[in-house]
Parts: C-alpha cells; structure tokens; sequence
C-alpha cells in the first residue's frame, strides 16, 4: 500500500504575537485533519520594525517587551534541537495569550520547565548572544513573503504567504476547509493578496 504524501509545512512566529498564536493553534488542528508535518522557525517582530519612526507609542512599548521570548526560543533551539521550538512555542503561547500571564522571566522559565528544558534559558532574555540567530531566522521567514507584512509567515510546497489572520481558532472541519483554501491560492501562479479589514480582536478559545 503506498505511503500517505505528506506536505512539509514550514511556519516562522513570534511567540508574543496574538495573531500568530491564533493561527499556529489552527495549524496545530490542521495537523489532526490533514496529513501535514509542521517544522517551527523563529522570527521577531522586533527585529521587522527596528528603526521604524512611524509606529505607535503604544506598540513601540510592546517591542520593548518582544526581543526576551524569542531570544529564549533561539537559544533552546540552538542548545536542543530546532524539534524543541513547537512544544516550548505552545507552552510560552498558552501563558502568555490564553493565561495572560506577565510577559517577564519567571513566566518564561515556567514554560521551560513545563517541557523539560532547563529554566536556566530564561537567562537568554537578556543576552544579545542570540540576536545574529534570530535575525537570520527572521529573514529566511519574511524574505519569502516581503517586507510589509509580518508574523505568521507559512511556507509549503515552494510557495510562501504571510498567515492567515484569523478569528476565532477554526477547528475540525472549519480548520482543513480552511487549509485547503490556503493551498489552493498558495499553488496559484501570481496570486499575491486578499485581504479585508479585521472586525474584532483575537479569541484564543
């Protein structure tokens, strides 16, 4: 009997990012409904808008905050294998979206101690030793898709989008409907966009 194809879907975050958690989780669904593999990259939204003069006072103090968990997930992935990114990812996700718990080094070590790492990566937060790591992962992500978007980015089959936004978490049925629609423009020959303006904030349930 022949071996079920598989796609390789390859999915770039920003684990403070609530769009992204959003549609990570509906990935995670998709993987219970469709036979796809999920391989996890980090990126940073810090890093897309340095040196940005245009941006909000409110979201530059939301910056301020977002280099720490991402540095912690580069260094986890650097001293423990890239295979440890999705469970740590879920775990800094859930406390920081769903709980919303405080975005600082106790809440972090928390996470990694859930999933067996050692708590001591916290340390990370604070160090510029990864910075290189999380800007070369950030570009391989956003460089597929362009500089004027940002976290998600998924690329499968050789093609890239940034996305999709959405929400709630489509589930079930609502999630595999959804990702065949993903593909099918995916796989469309010059198809770059759409798009229309969001009516309502993130729900995590």
């Amino acid at each position: 009997m022949a071996q079920e194809k598989r796609d390789q879907v390859d999915f770039w975050f920003d684990p403070l990012c609530p769009w992204a958690w959003i549609t990570s989780r509906w990935m995670v669904e998709v993987q219970q409904v469709r036979p796809v593999d999920v391989r996890w990259h980090v990126m940073s939204l810090a890093a897309l808008n340095e040196g940005r003069d245009e941006l909000s006072d409110e979201y530059k103090e939301f910056l301020k905050h977002a280099w720490g968990p991402v540095r912690v997930c580069m260094a986890a992935a650097k001293q423990h294998g890239d295979q440890v990114l999705g469970d740590l990812y879920t775990a800094m996700g859930t406390r920081f979206h769903n709980e919303k718990a405080d975005r600082g080094k106790e809440t972090v070590a928390a996470a990694l101690a859930e999933v067996g790492l050692p708590v001591e990566l916290a340390d990370a937060m604070d160090s510029a030793e990864y910075d290189d790591e999380v800007r070369s992962s950030h570009a391989e992500g956003i460089d597929r898709v362009g500089y004027e978007v940002g976290t998600p980015v998924i690329s499968v089959n050789g093609a890239s989008i940034f996305g999709p936004v959405v929400s709630p978490i489509p589930r079930g049925d609502d999630a595999a409907r959804l990702w065949d629609g993903v593909l099918a423009v995916m796989s469309t020959d010059g198809f770059f966009e759409l798009k229309r303006s969001r009516t309502r904030d993130p729900i995590f349930s």
